[in-house]
């Protein structure tokens, strides 16, 4: 779907400990898509990445989740990884900033490990996702059904697996982002045409009487 998300901004969530593929791999295929990516973390600077036990390179942060807002994304990606989602569920800030787009029915994907994240903002109750096997129980703990799929989407929310998944986590997200925005669209659009308060009509009242029975 290129271009799908052109103009659009779109948060990832991430700290130290990141999984380099699952930030790298979906930020690129938004971007792709033409959507604008913030960095967003609990510290400025740099992130620093992983692959596996072996450092990666370092990312910039844009900006810091406590000073952003839900209102400034069309949707939320959560990249993976063990460290990144551990440091983010302990911080405030970055599970309120992730509950805010559930409570405005906005699109989240989150992959692998990051599904911790979703676990502590209490989101899962209901919902059917997938993760990191090692998740299972905690997710089952939250109230969430777990299914040992490639992609799962449920209403807003797409999940995967792990690396391998990205092909197919990035695709199915956008596309799921990109129906969003054009819902989004089409209900602004509706709103214009239709405004919940039309001011009362002008035009003259006519009355009509009945006809009076013959005798």
């Amino acid at each position: 779907m290129q271009g799908s998300l052109q103009g659009k901004k779109v948060a990832f969530l991430a700290a130290d400990g990141v999984n380099e593929a699952e930030l790298t791999a979906p930020r690129e295929a938004f971007e792709r898509a033409g959507a604008e990516v913030h960095l967003l973390s609990i510290k400025e600077g740099e992130i620093q990445s992983m692959n596996s036990l072996d450092k990666g390179k370092t990312y910039r942060v844009d900006r810091l989740v406590e000073s952003a807002s839900s209102s400034d994304y069309i949707g939320l990606v959560l990249p993976g990884g063990v460290a990144s989602p551990d440091k983010l569920r302990m911080n405030e800030g970055a599970v309120r900033f992730v509950r805010e787009f559930f409570f405005a029915d906005k699109p989240v994907a989150a992959i692998c490990h990051a599904l911790w994240l979703l676990v502590e903002a209490d989101v899962l109750r209901g919902r059917t996702v997938t993760s990191y096997p090692s998740l299972k129980t905690d997710i089952r703990n939250a109230g969430g059904t777990w299914v040992d799929q490639m992609v799962q989407v449920d209403q807003q929310l797409v999940t995967s697996r792990n690396v391998p998944d990205l092909p197919a986590f990035s695709d199915k997200a956008i596309q799921v982002f990109g129906r969003a925005t054009t819902q989004a669209t089409l209900d602004e659009i509706g709103e214009a045409s239709f405004p919940a308060s039309d001011p009362p009509s002008t035009s003259p009242t006519v009355s009509v009487r009945a006809a009076p029975e013959a005798r």
